[in-house]
């Protein structure tokens, strides 16, 4: 019999109480330390849930995060969440970008998006803590999950916010990996086995063979 190892992508199901205090942690209504203890019994229920099914690798579900990516407007400096309705304005191609809007089956505003504004520098770890924490919970490997270069490259350059600060996106993509290959460091000398770079966005490169169009997801 060949044996795989399992493991869950990453996100997880979120009650309503936790969404509620995502909502409210995000106007300011919820402390951190409050918000803190919700989603640590969110994690402990994820994790006790993926025990006894027998997954190989857990995860913590990443009920911090806002979504998979624009979590670190919370962790790097120069980094300002926005709507897509907000950005309008300032993209390079508004005709392409306003086409995507009428595409998506969620209102222009109701999507957040990570927007470099400024010189990019770590604040916090991005998901050290989160690891450290599972890893109180269970004997098993635990797997961190992280936006991949590619992804936040593409996805925070908008051209009248970034190019005030980088020249192009390669110059602002030198500072994400920077910013992720410490991070990377940082969960391997804590003990962290696996650690996987989310790039979703490179199904849509091999398939539609377009790398300049603006992808947000």
């Amino acid at each position: 019999m060949i044996m795989f190892t399992t493991t869950q992508v990453g996100s997880w199901p979120r009650s309503k109480k936790m969404l509620k205090a995502l909502r409210d942690y995000r106007v300011g209504k919820l402390a951190r330390q409050d918000f803190d203890h919700i989603a640590d019994d969110e994690v402990r229920r994820t994790v006790r849930i993926q025990e006894e099914v027998g997954l190989d690798v857990v995860v913590d579900g990443e009920h911090r995060r806002d979504n998979f990516y624009s979590f670190i407007t919370d962790k790097v400096e120069g980094t300002q969440l926005m709507s897509l309705a907000e950005m309008l304005n300032e993209v390079e191609d508004k005709s392409g970008f306003e086409e995507m809007l009428d595409t998506l089956d969620v209102p222009a505003s109701a999507i957040r998006n990570p927007t470099c504004v400024g010189k990019l520098e770590r604040r916090e770890p991005l998901a050290l803590n989160d690891f450290l924490f599972v890893k109180t919970l269970t004997g098993k490997p635990v797997k961190i999950t992280l936006p991949g270069p590619y992804l936040l490259s593409r996805s925070m350059w908008v051209t009248g916010y970034t190019r005030k600060v980088y020249k192009d996106q390669f110059k602002m993509g030198d500072d994400i990996v920077r910013i992720l290959r410490q991070e990377l460091k940082e969960l391997a000398d804590a003990g962290c086995e696996f650690v996987q770079f989310d790039e979703p966005v490179l199904t849509e490169i091999v398939m539609s063979q377009e790398c300049g169009r603006r992808t947000f997801m």
